[in-house]
């Protein structure tokens, strides 16, 4: 059982990372645009409305990923995935305030940049009318 859970944490390593990675610059290609903006909503709408029933901020995949962890044998986790992923890769260990901080920042960013990009022709068109 050890070597499923072993293998789950490295698939939700990857995973959660590559959504992180694609959220915050998914908007940069025309291709993956739209795709961009839908992820960043989900985030979004798990920080805040599934944040409402299970505390602000709360992602379903860290949730699991978390639950995978413990029984790994992991104990004293942080609260935030972003903070988890940077003790974990980079064996630092940054206050949580200014990695949560960091990552509403960052997130704040990647979806008005995502809204612009995805938008601007609509919003171009609306103007010229």
């Amino acid at each position: 059982m050890h070597i499923i859970y072993q293998s789950l944490d490295l698939f939700f390593m990857v995973f959660h990372s590559s959504l992180v990675v694609f959220n915050l610059f998914g908007w940069i290609w025309k291709k993956t645009r739209l795709a961009n903006l839908i992820t960043l909503g989900l985030t979004g709408a798990s920080w805040t409305l599934l944040g409402i029933f299970y505390g602000p901020g709360y992602c379903p995949l860290t949730d699991w990923h978390f639950r995978i962890l413990g029984h790994l044998g992991k104990t004293n986790l942080p609260n935030s995935y972003m903070r988890y992923l940077v003790q974990r890769l980079f064996h630092a260990d940054f206050p949580a305030t200014l990695v949560d901080r960091a990552t509403l920042i960052a997130f704040l960013i990647a979806l008005l940049l995502s809204l612009f990009f995805n938008l601007r022709k609509r919003f171009i068109r609306i103007m010229c009318i």
